[in-house]
């Protein structure tokens, strides 16, 4: 089942789209006008957020409005984001560290 998680989540218009429900509910739209995609390509990556049950849609006439399933959705997004950002911190600094090698050689 986790597999199938992140399997729904692995494309980065639907992680996006996670990131905009976190947010808050939105129509369908609110999350047109901010992604900037065809509204059949969203729809079918809802699809796929839906199926896996980490978003819901509901109908109220013409309009779609859509939340995450569970809160606990935005946390994991949250979580997802620190440990990128500590990589990138790392990765960083790890570069930093050899400019200030490569450059201690260079005058030596």
């Amino acid at each position: 089942m986790k597999a199938d998680l992140f399997k729904a989540l692995a494309h980065p218009l639907r992680v996006r789209a996670l990131e905009l429900l976190a947010e808050g509910e939105q129509p369908v739209s609110a999350l047109l006008a901010d992604m900037g995609i065809e509204a059949s390509h969203l729809s079918q990556h809802l699809a796929v957020l839906r199926r896996a049950g980490v978003v819901i849609g509901v109908r109220e006439g013409n309009t779609v409005t859509y939340a995450l399933a569970d809160p606990s959705v935005a946390d994991m997004l949250a979580a997802a984001r620190t440990f990128l950002l500590r990589r990138l911190d790392a990765t960083t600094g790890a570069l930093a560290g050899l400019a200030d090698t490569s450059s201690a050689e260079s005058r030596a």
